[in-house]
């Protein structure tokens, strides 16, 4: 299992880099940041730096969106990043929540994602696409090497994730929820004739190491807030009784609107309504033994990546933790059971 750090890029960001490259020197290989430009700092920017300070660690955005950025210009982002760096980014993608809820938009359509996800992946892999009634490609560009992973909750998001998408990323850790998703994703793959094993899955999700459960759940009840947000349109489009697990959807019941400024913080006034079970089934919280047992459950299930957003008050102690035993540990767990 890969292991990934999501962090924000909030300055300054100086720090944001030597989070990084903590990471980096604690074993994780991906490094992701959220992508709202009104929000937080450019991310596209940071990796720059981030990625001329390290030696291996990926970075990409957890996720970036079709509407607020052309996709011409992301797809040369990359390609200019890996012809800089040597192909370590990745693009993380969906419809659009923070980024595009914060200047009175609406996510895009699937149809929008799914274009966008073929534009962008055609062109930074070197190669040429259609685009707007053109053939265009970068001539300047020449072993560009990039994955694009789907971000999907609802049923139709996660078809598109199966067919189109080099990984899928669900944002939660709950177990029956991603085993229905990924379970959805490889099925959609399977029925577009693809190998459903050449998608990958990362799961991402809150991580806190320590022993004070009230003060922990507090630092990460913001995530079930988030998660709401992405729940409350699958309810709109689908309702109450869809095929959407009820573990995803009955807790949004005491949902009371959503304030984008303080979307991705510890202390979320407008995420009372998580219950602290909704934070332990959606997080990965408490003692390395406790992480363990539930990395190795997500991995039985077939998830790739595990990456963990560090939106608390403990991220060198837990990034510390997860590179000097739960790292190694699962590891360890994989020879063993090979």
């Amino acid at each position: 299992m890969d292991f990934g750090a999501v962090l924000q890029t909030n300055p300054p960001s100086a720090r944001t880099v030597q989070l990084a490259k903590l990471a980096e020197a604690h074993g994780f290989s991906h490094v992701w940041t959220f992508d709202s430009h009104l929000l937080w700092q450019e991310p596209y920017v940071i990796y720059s730096r981030i990625l001329a300070e390290t030696n291996r660690i990926i970075v990409g955005p957890m996720v970036t969106n079709p509407a607020t950025r052309d996709w011409t210009v992301t797809a040369s982002t990359y390609a200019t990043l890996n012809e800089m760096y040597g192909n370590r980014t990745i693009c993380g993608i969906g419809r659009g929540d923070s980024a595009v809820r914060t200047t009175n938009g609406a996510p895009t359509t699937l149809k929008t994602l799914r274009e966008s996800v073929h534009v962008i992946r055609e062109l930074a892999n070197s190669r040429a696409v259609e685009y707007n009634g053109a053939t265009v490609q970068f001539p300047w560009s020449n072993g560009s090497s990039l994955e694009v992973w789907v971000a999907a909750y609802g049923p139709l998001a996660l078809k598109l994730a199966g067919e189109v998408g080099d990984g899928f990323i669900l944002q939660m850790a709950d177990l029956d929820v991603a085993e229905w998703m990924i379970t959805s994703v490889r099925t959609a793959a399977s029925n577009a004739g693809r190998d459903p094993a050449s998608v990958k899955f990362c799961v991402a999700a809150p991580m806190y190491i320590g022993d004070d459960w009230a003060h922990m759940r507090d630092q990460c009840r913001w995530f079930g807030g988030m998660v709401g947000n992405h729940v409350a349109d699958i309810v709109a489009k689908y309702g109450t009784e869809s095929t959407v697990p009820k573990a995803l959807t009955d807790y949004i019941a005491g949902r009371e609107g959503y304030d984008y400024n303080q979307h991705g913080q510890a202390g979320n006034e407008h995420t009372t309504f998580v219950p602290d079970e909704i934070v332990d089934r959606f997080c990965l919280l408490g003692s390395a033994a406790d992480h363990i047992e539930k990395l190795q459950a997500l991995k039985a299930i077939g998830v790739d990546q595990f990456a963990g957003y560090l939106q608390h008050d403990n991220k060198e102690e837990t990034l510390r933790i997860y590179g000097e035993t739960i790292i190694p540990a699962m590891a360890e767990h994989i020879v063993a059971t090979s």
